[in-house]
């Protein structure tokens, strides 16, 4: 029974992900792009991510892959959230004011209308495609992967995604990682985590708050439901076109209920430190990790470690080849319970929207 109500709460969530990620109304292809090479197009700008600007093109199939450094000139009326290497950003249309290695990019704004700002091209490294429309300020991707073994007849596999929507000053983004494996003479093992944050930047810039909740199952723990509330400051360490470092601190609680009867639910006061690392490389690679640190504050000496992390290898298109690993790691877990539950998988990734 617990089995089958885990399979479907794991096809709802899925299914709400691939929901988000339907593309809407095809948009009119009419932006500009010139190259320093010389080259010429005519198309509609996705988005830059990781220094990759995505276009697409109407006798194209899909989307192309440019490098924002060979991008010589570009103009465009749609609207973008525009992100700076300082921790700034805006929202408007984007052109190019000059030629030169290292074009000024103009912005002019949305709001206020009729004011106009030029940034450097490099010190750009984030554009997304934003609107009035809800569903087009989406973006994320989905990872599965699998393994098998006839010997010993055991099974894995391994399905997580993670949706953003982003704003110009503020951004949320939800994450699932379900994993489960078989194996012949023992039972089955299950491990489900849901990650809900909430961000919004200070007036500082790459400094921000942020609020999170997280939701964890792990049958070879014998946690039931770890329930993880908490808020704090953070600053983006390092934040440019080949890599993004950012450090969150702050306090929390967790509940904890086992599913061992004699072990009972216990409640912890806790302070917290996070950090999101990523890692890109035009066209080959990506690297994204996420950890958490739980000490604890009502018993001291115990502290709870929360980690994912994927690594991306392009392969065509939207499509990736990925190798991730999760892990979770109690110091004081209750007596008899085992203080670790980690695992690895491989398998192919699909990105959508400004991801």
């Amino acid at each position: 029974m617990e089995t089958g109500r885990a399979v479907i709460i794991r096809a709802i969530i899925l299914s709400s992900t691939l929901l988000f990620s339907l593309r809407l109304v095809a948009q009119k292809k009419d932006d500009v792009l010139v190259m320093k090479n010389g080259d010429r197009f005519t198309c509609e700008i996705k988005g830059l991510s990781a220094g990759v600007l995505s276009v697409s093109l109407d006798y194209v199939d899909g989307t192309i892959a440019v490098q924002w450094s060979q991008v010589a000139h570009l103009e465009s009326n749609r609207l973008f959230l525009v992100q700076t290497e300082s921790g700034a950003v805006y929202t408007g249309k984007v052109s190019t004011t000059g030629a030169s290695d290292d074009p000024p990019i103009k912005i002019e704004l949305a709001e206020p209308r009729g004011k106009e700002v030029e940034v450097a091209q490099r010190k750009i490294i984030r554009l997304s495609q934003t609107s009035e429309g809800f569903w087009q300020r989406f973006n994320g991707a989905i990872n599965t992967g699998s393994l098998y073994s006839k010997g010993n007849q055991s099974a894995q596999y391994n399905v997580s995604s993670q949706v953003a929507y982003n704003r110009e000053r503020w951004s949320s983004q939800a994450s699932f990682n379900s994993s489960f494996a078989t194996n012949s003479g023992s039972s089955v093992s299950t491990r489900n985590q849901i990650d809900l944050s909430t961000m919004r930047l200070l007036r500082w810039n790459n400094w921000f708050y942020a609020g999170s909740a997280s939701f964890l199952q792990s049958s070879v723990q014998e946690i039931s439901l770890q329930t993880t509330l908490g808020g704090g400051v953070g600053r983006y360490l390092k934040n440019t076109n080949r890599a993004s470092i950012s450090l969150l601190g702050g306090l929390g609680w967790q509940n904890v209920g086992y599913s061992s009867t004699n072990q009972g639910t216990q409640n912890i006061a806790v302070g917290f430190v996070a950090t999101d690392i990523k890692f890109f490389k035009f066209k080959k690679t990506n690297l994204d990790v996420s950890a958490s640190l739980f000490p604890a504050i009502s018993e001291p000496g115990r502290v709870h470690f929360n980690t994912n992390a994927v690594y991306y290898i392009k392969v065509i298109g939207d499509l990736s080849w990925n190798f991730s690993f999760y892990g979770s790691w109690d110091s004081h877990p209750p007596a008899t319970l085992p203080n670790s539950d980690y695992g690895t998988s491989s398998g192919l990734s699909w990105t959508f929207g400004n991801r």
